[in-house]
């Protein structure tokens, strides 16, 4: 594999700060151009020691002159504001990892498709609200998934003919909150929701995995990225999280992909697809006894997986719509303003008075700006909805 030039946006999170390492540990076989994080100055500047790319982004003022204090004299050029990222994303490059958390990850994802890069996407936000936008502008096979379970159904349909598909099944860890009932969840606090069985994730990614709202993104950024019906997408709780995802075929034959949780498989593979890196991961030890489960989802429990398929099939400005609002109330949740089951009550509610308005946009008539502004009023309504909740 020849060496690629990379952009890691996202770069002091879970996601970047794990690509870096994959990167480092094959310096022979990548590069970096381009650093992009928020406000962790301190890690992002030995980043930058380390890697020495071109050009960086922080989020304000304050931040880049923090870097640059730490950084002293630097070659590396500092950019500054909330869309910086989508400068560095459109950076001259082979590969950009979008480890971005949310909404804030469209742009950067715009710049990326636009640039003629491969997109390692791990920001499943951006495709899952920009939908046909985002789709409309990529090239065919420019989008490489850096979740794990849409890795694993890349990997398991690997040369087969979308007509021979009958199903996608992806797994779900069940989170921390797996068998409970809903009066068990009604008083939950945030370290509780916090403490994920399986997986090491920032605060809202760990929240979404509570909810399942995570799990009902990961449906509609199913759909979009391998193009099958959501009817023909299910999902099935799998505790052990090794089984990440599987293929139901046409003649009755089921593939699965299997691998211990470990998200250095699938960030490694984003960056070198379609090639393999040696040593990423150990594997699975087949010489000792284990037992795999899986269970059904309890809808009544967790709805937020109905609700995102809800906004998946009506697309146009519905996805992103659900997104903003799911992004308020969990933040809500974590400065303790609102409680764990309010947090999807609250998104459906705010979803279905878009669905039901003038102000929702079909697939035909959206574009960016109607996009956002969807966005931006979708906020707005939470906000006032969990103020009447919490008043």
């Amino acid at each position: 594999m020849p060496k690629r030039r990379i952009t890691v946006l996202g770069s002091t999170g879970s996601i970047g700060t794990q690509g870096l390492e994959v990167i480092a540990q094959h310096s022979d076989k990548f590069e970096i151009v381009g650093l992009s994080a928020g406000k962790n100055v301190e890690l992002l500047a030995e980043q930058v020691r380390k890697f020495n790319p071109q050009k960086v982004s922080v989020i304000d003022e304050k931040s880049a002159a923090v870097l640059k204090q730490n950084l002293g004299s630097t070659d590396t050029k500092i950019v500054v504001g909330e869309n910086a990222s989508a400068d560095i994303a459109g950076l001259s490059c082979d590969v950009v990892l979008n480890g971005i958390t949310g909404a804030a990850g469209l742009p950067a994802t715009i710049s990326a498709l636009k640039s003629g890069a491969k997109l390692a996407l791990a920001n499943k936000e951006s495709l899952v609200i920009g939908g046909k936008l985002v789709l409309d502008i990529a090239g065919e096979d420019q989008i490489i998934p850096v979740d794990s379970e849409h890795s694993a159904l890349a990997q398991c349909l690997r040369g087969e003919d979308k007509s021979q598909i009958k199903k996608l099944i992806l797994t779900a860890s069940g989170g921390p909150f797996r068998g409970k009932s809903k009066s068990e969840l009604e008083k939950v606090t945030l370290e509780e929701t916090l403490k994920h069985p399986t997986w090491a994730m920032g605060q809202v990614v760990t929240i979404n995995s509570a909810t399942l709202m995570n799990k009902g993104l990961e449906v509609v950024e199913a759909h979009l990225l391998f193009g099958i019906d959501f009817q023909n997408i299910e999902v099935v709780v799998h505790p052990q999280s090794i089984v990440h995802s599987l293929v139901e075929f046409v003649d009755g034959s089921t593939m699965a992909q299997a691998s211990p949780p470990n998200m250095k498989v699938p960030i490694a593979l984003a960056l070198s697809w379609p090639d393999r890196l040696q040593e990423i991961s150990p594997a699975i030890d087949w010489k000792k006894s284990a037992s795999w489960n899986f269970e059904t989802v309890d809808v009544n429990i967790f709805p937020a997986l109905n609700v995102a398929r809800k906004a998946g099939l009506a697309a146009g400005t519905a996805p992103a719509v659900m997104n903003a609002a799911n992004e308020i109330c969990v933040q809500a949740f974590i400065e303790r303003k609102l409680s764990f089951l309010s947090i999807v009550e609250i998104v459906n509610t705010v979803l279905e008075n878009h669905l039901s308005s003038s102000e929702f946009i079909a697939n035909m008539e959206l574009n960016l700006d109607k996009l956002f502004a969807s966005d931006k009023k979708a906020r707005f309504d939470t906000q006032q909805l969990i103020s009447e909740a919490t008043s």
